[in-house]
This record gives structure tokens, sequence and C-alpha cells, in this order.
């Protein structure tokens, strides 16, 4: 009886540990309250996907979450033809300019890097998922120290059920849904879902902005 009891404390203490080492870390927000960001200047997303359409798509969707957060977000229209005066055109270019420069040019405090590194629809067997996947980073112009840094996924197969029509009705549904997922193109629908959750104040996400009425009021977004 003692070594059941001995072995049913052992499994516990592995599951406790188990939950532990998987649970999310608190993302540490030091560097963040330092700098005090007020405004966001968001250069074109790098596309690392096969859909050209992906870095106009996402980019497209970006101002509206961080400017609801609490930030100015430089126009997307202005930002875009500095470059071009510049002759920088390709996000490629654009991210390799220098933080100093960045500043220089706009006066902005901070600069995110988007980067996509999934986007559009894929047929499998019994489905057709169209995904976008983009991670974020969060750079201080003045000191050039890093803010933050995220990652976030959106797809259509969130919202989809089993169809309840057998392995035939499966494999039609799915192929419709490939057809119309990408006439319609669906991708650019959940890239807008993609870029509320990678760039909106939450948990673990930005902070919320001077422009917010919860700035300052909590030590992390709920």
């Amino acid at each position: 009886m003692i070594r059941i009891l001995k072995l049913a404390l052992l499994l516990a203490l592995a599951a406790l540990a188990t939950g532990c080492a998987t649970s999310p870390q608190a993302y540490d927000y030091t560097a963040f309250r330092r700098a005090q960001p007020r405004s966001i200047l968001v250069l074109p997303p790098v596309n690392k996907s096969p859909d050209i359409k992906a870095s106009n798509s996402v980019m497209s969707y970006v101002s509206y979450p961080l400017a609801e957060s609490g930030y100015y977000v430089y126009p997307v229209t202005v930002v875009d033809e500095t470059f071009r005066q510049n002759g920088l055109t390709q996000p490629d270019e654009i991210h390799a300019v220098a933080p100093a420069k960045l500043h220089e040019i706009f006066g902005a405090d901070t600069v995110m890097y988007i980067e996509i590194t999934d986007y559009g629809t894929r047929y499998q067997i019994f489905s057709s998922d169209t995904r976008v996947t983009c991670s974020g980073r969060l750079v201080d112009l003045r000191s050039g120290d890093t803010l933050w840094i995220g990652s976030a996924t959106a797809s259509t197969n969130e919202d989809q059920g089993n169809s309840g029509n057998g392995v035939i009705g499966m494999l039609v549904k799915a192929a419709v849904d490939q057809i119309v997922n990408t006439l319609s193109d669906q991708g650019h629908r959940v890239a807008g879902v993609t870029s509320q959750r990678l760039l909106a104040a939450r948990p673990n996400g930005i902070l919320y902005g001077p422009r917010s009425p919860r700035y300052a009021l909590d030590a992390a977004p709920k």
C-alpha cells in the first residue's frame, strides 16, 4: 500500500512538473515600459510565402490594431512614398535600413518589423485550409533595443466542422472549398484576423499605448 502511495505521489509530481514546463511564460516588458513609445512606423512585411499578394494584403490591415491599442501609426501611403522617393521598393531592402536612419527620416519612436511565413490555401485530403502566419518585432529607433517579439496564426479551419457526409462528401467539400477560397482570396480575410491577433494589445502582446484609456493602468494587457 505504501509503495502504491509513493508511486502515485511521484506520478503527481511528474505531472505537475510537466504542466509547469509547458505553461507559457509571461513576457518581460522591462525595456518596453522604459522606452514608453508613442508612435510606431510599420515597415512593409517581408514575405517568405509563395503568394506574391501576401505583403500588400497584411500591410493593409496593420494600422488598425496598433491605432486601437493607443499608438500613432505612420500612414501606409506616406511611408510607401517616402521609401520610393529614396529608391527603396522591396521589403527586404527596407528592413535592412538602419534604425538610426529610420528615426532620422520619420522621427518615429519605434519600428515594427513583420515577416510572413505562411499565406495561402492548401488542399488536404478531407479539408481545405487557408492559413496566414506572421511574426512581429518592435524595435526602439532611439536606442536600437528590441521591445517586443511575437507571432500569430489564423486559419479557416478554426470555424469549419466535419460535414458528416462520409468520405466522398468530405472529399467533394474539400475540393469545393479549395476553389472558393482561391477565387475569393480567403487569404486576405484571414490576414486581417492574423494582424489583429499579432498587433492588438493582449497578454504577451504589445502594451497599450498613450492614446488608450488603458495606458499604464495594467501591468500587462488583459
